[in-house]
């Protein structure tokens, strides 16, 4: 047995650092957290003992069982044993479990760190053992335990005020405010346009473009402009060069990582720290959750060496950068590859393009900045006060460039012209343009707002956008936008001409966008439990954790000074009426009954409501929102043509009646007690003809379905995974050595005694 043990969190890292060890080390797992806190006590108490001084019940997760087992006996046959999980707090947090579950005293336990998965970082932190910082363990203890009560005693909250509401969390709640704040804004804005007149211009023999540098209020005044200049004479009066420089930003941070990915290889928080997991975990990167933006001094050096060697010493510039939060652990590096000369660091083109991006990254950090050469022309127009401008930029050195492509336009390279040159007009364009409205977050746009807030922290992000959408308070847009005519006025030949073009506009997709859900749910927040939405209050909650993990402030008081308020308000919460929450809307009044009609949220989201809830004689009627429309701005007209379904689209050939309707799935036709999707057609237009085709095409796919029916419940079926015998309670599945066409009464029964009963759970009872 190896003398030393060491513990990692994961089977990938164990393998990799494995590597590195000699045979007096054996590398095992814990994957992950083994333990969490509990659900309920063995004497049915509340796990978080708030009283007792938060204490705080832990159990240990099923599935870890015998991965304990087998760590209990590995270290009964090692001398000494090495915790060698995460740097930070997570980390710090399971080694902490591993000593209590393990039985192994945490103040003589060796805990290893290293912010690098490499032989020598490894084969330092050895040298330099220490033992597990309770002040980190503690801040961790610190916002699970604040999750769990704000989750445990909000969301029942929740469930039971809010029409479709799931749950509230600390930190995603805020997150789906910025959404709906922003979708309001959205809303709100009131459209405007101008024109933006652009010129293309001849000097000799070479053609530019130019741009009138106002722009135009309407129509008429861009069409009177264009007719003024068509005999007009162009003198360039000035023309002004300077020199630029652009500079490279940071080496990536957790943060700006995730919004670099984002924008450039279009991948999600989630997809970008799995890939970064995987390279962190076999060694191509340092760790890849961190706020820093610091390089250490070796790695400098590293790079240094190797941007003279493959570039040219001009191209390197020494850089060091400040991190923009007092609370960034300053101690960590940025995420930097460990080799910055390996190039090829993976075999998945995920990874390999994650990889390519931060080693990049970190080589621009450290190169001259790229110098520019920015030129004005400004053109005089005779007859009239106004000027076009000409811009033009050329690259003089690339510097950083060489390696990390700014954003920027295509280079606008100018002809050569002195003040006093005649120009000549080839053609000039007036294009509407519209204003537009506040952007919608993207993945990367809402972790940078989230950051600039100062809410979570970079081992949060994922979790806020993926429970967000999980909970269905976001979803991401699809829709490339809607058509939208711009008029755009020529100017060619002396004659303006005017024509019309189509573009599209309010693209969604990549953008994450509130759900109906998602907008009730904050708006019920806001308004009764504004202390879990504020953005300050949330940010002052993640700085005081950040001091309890420097030791400058005491866990439990943090603990009552947030749950003593918050508990205040979810006491209060009993007299909120569910009526008042629902936000429904009177539209107007339906013509034949003069019974009101609502659009309202209701338990699967938003709908409309004709008649009183509170009639017990007459039961109001219920329809679904049009396509596309909102509780604010569905109009009547609109909600009464939702009303007249079901409809009666027609007979089959067989007499029976087919109605058409909209239900939670989308639009649908019925016939008798079969139901059959309409996708994408509209329940309100659909023939005859196109209904009873979709309903021979069920038909034919159920007889496919069924092989044989005994008549006593029992059938043979076709299934998604193959043929099986049911009794409408048990399926069983059929041998394949078995032909299901010819399974007798007799043996269908006996397949399914045989087959033992699938174990059944009882649903959670909702508080």
């Amino acid at each position: 047995m190896s003398k030393n043990l060491v513990i990692v969190e994961s089977p990938a890292k164990a393998k990799t650092i494995e590597k590195y060890l000699g045979s007096d080390f054996k590398v095992l797992s814990s994957v992950g957290h083994i333990r969490s806190i509990a659900k309920k006590t063995k004497d049915g108490s509340e796990p978080i003992d708030i009283k007792a001084g938060f204490k705080t019940t832990y159990e240990i997760d099923p599935e870890k069982k015998k991965i304990i087992t087998g760590l209990k006996k590995a270290i009964k046959g090692a001398s000494v044993v090495w915790l060698a999980t995460d740097e930070d707090r997570e980390g710090e947090a399971i080694a902490w479990h591993l000593c209590e579950v393990l039985k192994l005293d945490p103040a003589k336990t060796n805990r290893i760190v290293f912010h690098e998965i490499t032989k020598e970082a490894i084969e330092n932190a050895i040298k330099k053992p220490r033992t597990i910082d309770m002040d980190l363990v503690q801040a961790q203890q610190a916002r699970q335990i604040l999750d769990r009560i704000v989750g445990f005693e909000l969301s029942p909250v929740v469930w039971q005020k809010v029409p479709g509401g799931k749950s509230a969390g600390r930190v995603q709640s805020p997150a789906v405010r910025l959404l709906v704040e922003r979708e309001k804004e959205i809303g709100e804005f009131e459209s405007s346009h101008t024109f933006k007149v652009t010129a293309e211009l001849k000097a000799d023999g070479e053609t530019f473009k130019a741009e009138l540098p106002k722009k135009l209020e309407s129509e008429k005044l861009a069409k009177d402009f264009l007719e003024r200049i068509a005999k007009s004479k162009f003198i360039v009066s000035d023309v002004t060069t300077s020199p630029g420089t652009r500079n490279p930003a940071p080496p990536f941070t957790t943060s700006t990582l995730q919004q670099e990915a984002n924008s450039r290889l279009g991948f999600s928080a989630k997809a970008t720290m799995s890939s970064a997991q995987r390279l962190y975990q076999e060694g191509k990167i340092t760790y890849m959750r961190t706020d820093s933006v610091n390089l250490s001094n070796q790695s400098l050096s590293q790079i240094t060496n190797y941007i003279k060697k493959e570039f040219g010493e001009q191209y390197h510039q020494f850089r060091t950068f400040k991190t923009k939060s007092s609370n960034a652990q300053e101690a960590h590096e940025a995420i930097r590859p460990t080799n910055v000369a390996t190039e090829k660091a993976s075999s998945d083109s995920y990874d390999q393009k994650l990889y390519d991006l931060i080693r990049n990254r970190t080589l621009a950090s450290q190169m001259s900045p790229a110098k520019l050469e920015k030129t004005v022309v400004t053109i005089d127009i005779s007859d009239n006060p106004e000027i076009f401008e000409a811009k033009g930029e050329i690259i003089v050195f690339d510097g950083f460039l060489k390696v990390y492509e700014a954003n920027r336009k295509t280079e606008n390279i100018l002809p050569k012209v002195a003040a006093k040159d005649s120009l000549s007009l080839i053609s000039a364009t007036a294009k509407q343009l519209f204003a537009k409205p506040p952007a919608r977050y993207t993945e990367g746009s809402l972790v940078k707002k989230l950051e600039d807030l100062g809410i979570g922290r970079p081992s949060t992000y994922v979790t806020i956008i993926n429970t967000i959408q999980v909970r269905g308070y976001a979803e991401k847009g699809e829709s490339e936008g809607e058509p939208r005519e711009v008029i755009q006025l020529n100017l060619k030949g002396g004659e303006v001409n005017r024509e019309i073009l189509q573009e599209k506009t309010g693209s969604l997709r990549g953008k994450l966008v509130p759900t109906s859900s998602g907008q009730v749910v904050s708006d019920f927040l806001t308004d009764y439990f504004d202390q879990i939405v504020d953005y300050g209050f949330t940010a002052d909650v993640e700085e005081q954790i950040d001091k309890i993990a420097s030791g400058s402030m005491e866990r439990n008081k943090m603990l009552k000074d947030f749950y003593t308020p918050f508990h205040e308000l979810i006491e209060k919460s009993g007299g909120i009426k569910r009526s008042d929450v629902a936000q429904a809307r009177e539209i107007g009044k339906d013509p034949k009954t003069n019974k009101p009609i609502l659009a309202r949220f209701g338990r699967f989201g938003p709908m409309l409501q004709m008649g009183d809830s509170e009639d017990k004689e007459n039961k109001p009627r219920f329809a679904p929102l049009p396509k596309g429309a909102k509780i604010e701005t569905v109009t009547l007209d609109e909600a009464l043509e939702m009303f007249k379904l079901p409809r009666v689209v027609g007979l089959t050939p067989d007499g029976k009646e087919i109605t058409a309707n909209i239900g939670r799935f989308g639009p649908f036709i019925q016939v008798e007690k079969l139901f059959v999707s309409i996708k994408p057609l509209d329940p309100h237009k659909i023939t005859e003809k196109e209904a009873n085709e979709l309903y021979a095409d069920k038909l034919k796919k159920e007889a496919e379905k069924n092989i044989t029916d005994f008549g006593d419940g029992i059938k043979v079926l076709n299934g998604r995974y193959g043929p099986y015998v049911t009794d409408g309670k048990k399926n069983a599945k059929i041998p394949k050595s078995t032909e299901p066409k010819e399974i007798t009464h007799d043996q269908a029964k006996k397949i399914l005694e045989e087959t033992p009963q699938k174990k059944r759970f009882p649903k959670k009872k909702r508080k």
